[in-house]
């Protein structure tokens, strides 16, 4: 290994999942390793196999050395501008992987790599976990029979509460003086099962999540006695129109929304859908709580898809990812886009620092 770099005293030590190695994560971490930015608000190291890694490299043209270790004080002491600590996670024969493919290799090379993530920010040798995009079918054509990032995460962690945050920072919502979250209530199944588990319960928790986080994006809010605005879509057209076409904001998501204020959280809705991300994006909102995956993901992926930032609320680590896939059509072609994986480390490196 090299000596230790000189890193500011407030980097925190990120640790970045290498994601799919047939899709375009190893690509953004090599292009964004080469940011200034990126090494003043962390110490980043990479999580995955190095050849992978050393191939990424020189797809962009970078001349960053990869240096390989299995200690993770030794990686985070070396890592800079100019070398890529990488810390192998398991052992894995990912020659001849065919750029954008469903490979099973590929699926479990991923998940051992956020495993061993995890595990040291549980442990407390990491501050954070970045995650690059993994296949979901890669994933279960290894036997790994998860929907995603989050519910994997949740289950590593130990933890029934959670959420996923979409989030665009200050500089991508003029008008949202802390950015913009839209936490989704359910996730990664069919419309028909996200309708029929639908709970007051489940509604109640995201508005709680989404308070918490907005206060660590800005402590102003705990400053000047305020509390976060969260703005509650309705399911339904027109927030049901008083029942005609569905009764769910009557039984469920206003109780919710009355049970969220009573808790001193500022939630008010349910309002329509399809209007409620152009009130957010006015200013009027710090965060959404979307009923379903869809009602979220189009509505902000439309505004600023590249500049997102996936937050997984409720974990006791800090973890980030890119908003977008593997795109496998651009895999290993030297175009993929990198600014995901810049604002995914800038948030991941914030919510460390404000960590409560």
């Amino acid at each position: 290994m090299q000596p230790p770099a000189t890193q500011p005293p407030a980097a925190k030590r990120l640790a970045l999942t290498m994601g799919d190695p047939t899709g375009v994560g190893p690509e953004v971490i090599a292009a964004v390793w080469s940011s200034d930015e990126v090494h003043l608000l962390s110490r980043p190291i990479v999580l995955g196999d190095p050849e992978v890694m050393r191939r990424a490299v020189a797809l962009r043209g970078s001349a960053v050395e990869v240096v390989e270790t299995d200690d993770p004080a030794e990686a985070f002491a070396a890592t800079g501008l100019g070398r890529m600590a990488c810390l192998p996670c398991g052992e894995h024969d990912l020659a001849g992987l065919a750029p954008g493919a469903v490979d099973a290799r590929s699926g479990r090379a991923a998940y051992d790599a956020i495993v061993r993530g995890a595990r040291l920010a549980l442990a407390g040798e990491a501050d954070g976990v970045v995650t690059a995009p993994i296949s979901k079918a890669a994933l279960h054509a290894a036997g790994l029979e998860y929907p995603g990032h989050t519910e994997l995460l949740a289950e590593l962690c130990g933890v029934s509460d959670f959420a996923m945050m979409l989030y665009l920072p200050p500089e991508l919502t003029p008008a949202c003086p802390v950015g913009l979250g839209v936490v989704h209530v359910t996730l990664h199944e069919s419309v028909r099962t996200a309708i029929d588990t639908l709970s007051l319960e489940g509604v109640l928790e995201k508005c709680r999540l989404a308070d918490g986080v907005v206060r660590r994006l800005s402590a102003g809010y705990d400053r000047i006695g305020a509390s976060p605005r969260i703005g509650v879509g309705a399911l339904n057209p027109h927030a049901g129109e008083g029942g005609l076409f569905g009764d769910e904001e009557q039984r469920i998501i206003a109780p919710a929304v009355e049970h969220a204020r009573a808790a001193g959280v500022d939630a008010r809705g349910p309002f329509p859908a399809d209007t409620l991300m152009v009130r957010a994006v006015g200013g009027e909102f710090d965060a959404v709580v979307a009923m379903l995956h869809d009602h979220g993901h189009v509505a902000l992926k439309l505004i600023a898809m590249h500049g997102a930032v996936n937050v997984t609320l409720g974990l006791p680590i800090v973890r980030t990812s890119v908003a977008h896939g593997t795109a496998a059509d651009l895999a290993w072609k030297g175009v993929a886009e990198t600014s995901g994986m810049h604002a995914a480390v800038r948030a991941a490196a914030l919510l460390a620092d404000r960590r409560g």
